[in-house]
């Protein structure tokens, strides 16, 4: 693939993100429904499928997503509980971080005792 083609994938997933925390500043909701539609996912299966035309890739990545979005709801559920109890910016957004990411573990761990692929 060409630099540009790279370049332009960059520019469009970076400016879904700044996109999303711009519009944020002016109403939580509308940020919060943007940054809950799974736009990187679909975007990273729109790159996937242009890159290689295997929609079988495509739906395994469908897959693995959708096994691995359960545990990064940690995420979500832990960060306003500590932000409410007074707990600073940066240190609730690291314990949340290190909690989903042992979460994640767990579920990855679960997923394949259970004989589904990743």
């Amino acid at each position: 693939m060409s630099a540009w083609y790279y370049v332009i994938k960059i520019v469009i997933t970076t400016v879904l993100v700044v996109a999303i925390s711009e519009l944020s500043k002016r109403s939580t909701l509308t940020g919060a429904l943007l940054a809950s539609v799974p736009l990187v996912s679909v975007i990273a299966m729109i790159w996937l499928y242009v890159d290689t035309r295997d929609a079988a890739q495509v739906a395994a990545l469908s897959r693995s997503v959708f096994w691995l979005v359960l545990p990064s709801l940690v995420l979500f559920v832990l960060l306003p509980v500590l932000l409410a109890r007074g707990y600073a910016f940066y240190v609730s957004l690291a314990a949340s971080v290190g909690a989903t990411i042992v979460v994640y573990y767990a579920a990855i761990a679960t997923v394949r005792h259970f004989g589904l692929r990743l």
